[in-house]
């Protein structure tokens, strides 16, 4: 499997938001035949759709129709409006019209950490139009008792009233590097550069900023409830593929509680890799992806 891909970016509304979809191609098309299957592809937390890359190019190469949208308020899609907020129900919605407007014959699903909360949520809501779903260390954060959600509530409503919706400046791609060096400090600075590069974006004043929303960064009033979530595992029913990034990963302390849920559950572990597995072991994660979507 040999050639080279692009990366084209077009803007589709769903769910009254903006979003850039990012279409990952063969450049060298003539002679393929048109792709039947869409794969989907969901960032992480302060992450961006274009940091797919990597393991988006060899699935495009093997004959995939390969899309990842920038979630609303990260990268080029647009943000909530004043007086709005990013709850997470959204995302699904966003998901929702997404995969109408696209109208895929075949959808499978890949979610890294927060995409792959979004990408179980949808799959459970909507079990008849996911035939595959890939989740990579997203199953969800910590889950709080019943008694913090009035605490949670409290530090949401402070948050909001200090946050300035205006990115922080960065000096230069330099300092955009050595902030997410201190974020990820196992994983090589050169590679951080190449992330770095597709993270961040320049405002009309000429001013280096990280391409996502501050408000990301405050508090979410809801806490994260495993029960809940395990009703929407329940309720898939594709084969999952779990990726985990080994002892250095995102690991939930009932994390075998949870994918224990799962009905027709794969797992595979990229012992060295991390939680960032899709940008320091993309050919492996590629390559178990390609195996697990090869299984009908």
């Amino acid at each position: 499997m040999s050639g080279r891909v692009r990366e084209r970016i077009e803007r589709v509304r769903a769910n009254g938001i903006d979003l850039a979809l990012h279409r990952f191609e063969p450049i060298e098309a003539s002679g393929r035949a048109e792709p039947s299957r869409t794969l989907l592809l969901l960032h992480g937390f302060l992450d961006a759709a274009s940091t797919w890359d990597l393991v988006a190019a060899p699935l495009a190469l093997a004959g995939y129709e390969v899309v990842a949208p920038d979630l609303r308020g990260f990268g080029a899609s647009g943000r909530v409006p004043e007086g709005g907020y990013y709850h997470f129900p959204d995302y699904i919605a966003d998901l929702e019209d997404l995969v109408r407007v696209l109208a895929p014959k075949w959808l499978g699903v890949i979610g890294h950490s927060m995409g792959g909360g979004v990408a179980t949520l949808f799959a459970g809501a909507r079990p008849e139009r996911v035939a595959k779903l890939v989740v990579m260390e997203g199953l969800g954060p910590m889950s709080e008792p019943p008694e913090l959600a009035v605490d949670r509530m409290r530090k949401w409503l402070a948050d909001r009233e200090k946050i300035a919706r205006a990115p922080r400046v960065l000096g230069s791609l330099d300092e955009a590097t050595t902030r997410l060096a201190a974020s990820h400090p196992r994983i090589d600075r050169e590679l951080l550069r190449t992330r770095a590069e597709r993270l961040v974006r320049t405002n009309e004043a000429g001013e280096l900023g990280w391409a996502w929303d501050p408000l990301h960064r405050t508090t979410a009033p809801t806490p994260f409830n495993a029960e809940v979530f395990a009703s929407f595992v329940r309720a898939i029913t594709c084969p999952t593929l779990f990726v985990g990034g080994g002892p250095l990963g995102w690991h939930p302390p009932d994390e075998a509680s949870r994918l224990a849920v799962f009905a027709r559950l794969e797992r595979v572990d990229f012992e060295d890799a991390g939680h960032m597995m899709h940008w320091t072991a993309p050919e492996g994660v590629a390559a178990a992806i390609l195996a697990f979507l090869g299984r009908d």
